[in-house]
């Protein structure tokens, strides 16, 4: 059971938090629009979305861990991770990468044919997340990308083809994990320049990178309301929509360029708590009123 907590430590499973939900939207839309909702099939279905959630992730942090030791070792925040401290060795670390993609793809072609050609897509994006903070400080927008994969690839995985509804979700997630990663950048700014790596604090500076993050969770936010009035959407919506919108605002609120101490109750408890009450409240809506 330890060497299991240690894995689930490794790859940060309580994050799965984040795009979970948003999955379960698209999943969700999906049966909606085929009338669905009672078919055993679905169930089948809806286990294979959440195993493909669990591999996928698993893999691309797994895999961000294990490139990225040697970097890890050096920072003080990252140097009691598990490879640094020598509880995971990188060999382990590495294979349960390749079993975690070969998995994702296996519960991929159980889906449907696009789902498994698109699977090989999705690994190139969240596996090579973990090589563009090398290169680019657009890496915050790259991890968004892989986290917006979720409800258009549970979509598909109901319906077998493209949406705009989900898509305009996916884009939402793609603001909004963008917006809470260069939040999350900010505390290794300074290790970042002096190591080299890329990042928008680093070549904005804290000050400016943080209304940058406001910008993008801006964006995501007027999305939202975008979606509730062109597509119709009922008062389940809107509450949820609020909530959600009010939540990025408290975590701006307590995170300033001056003072971080908040950053982690930011990041962590109330973006989680976004996602699960929005997801909560649009399904319902879905379900109930749509």
């Amino acid at each position: 059971m330890k060497r299991i907590g240690n894995y689930l430590s490794l790859i940060k499973f309580s994050h799965s938090i984040f795009a979970l939900p948003f999955a379960l939207i698209g999943f969700t839309l999906g049966a909606k629009t085929l009338e669905t909702f009672i078919k055993l099939s679905n169930y089948r279905i809806i286990t294979l979305v959440l195993l493909c959630m669990i591999f996928a992730r698993s893999a691309a942090m797994a895999f961000n861990r294990y490139l990225d030791r040697a970097i890890d070792a050096k920072n003080p925040r990252t140097k009691i991770r598990e490879i640094p401290k020598g509880i995971i060795t990188p060999k382990n670390a590495l294979l349960f990468t390749i079993v975690c993609c070969v998995l994702f793809v296996v519960c991929c072609w159980f889906i449907n044919a696009l789902c498994f050609y698109l699977s090989f897509v999705a690994l190139a994006v969240v596996l090579g997340y973990s090589y563009t903070k090398r290169f680019t400080p657009l890496c915050h927008l790259v991890l968004g990308l892989g986290l917006s994969l979720a409800p258009i690839g549970a979509y598909i995985a109901v319906t077998g083809q493209f949406a705009m509804l989900p898509i305009l979700f996916s884009v939402v997630v793609l603001f909004w994990v963008s917006g809470f990663d260069v939040m999350y950048a900010l505390q290794d700014e300074a290790f970042d320049k002096a190591n080299n790596l890329k990042s928008l604090p680093v070549l904005l500076g804290v000050k400016n990178a943080l209304l940058l993050s406001r910008i993008f969770h801006f964006v995501a936010a007027t999305i939202i309301v975008f979606i509730g009035r062109y597509f119709g959407f009922g008062y389940w919506y809107w509450l949820g929509a609020l909530v959600f919108c009010l939540l990025l605002i408290r975590q701006h609120s307590i995170v300033q360029h001056n003072n971080l101490t908040k950053l982690n109750l930011a990041f962590f408890t109330l973006n989680g708590i976004a996602s699960i009450v929005f997801a909560v409240f649009v399904i319902t809506d879905i379900v109930l009123v749509k």
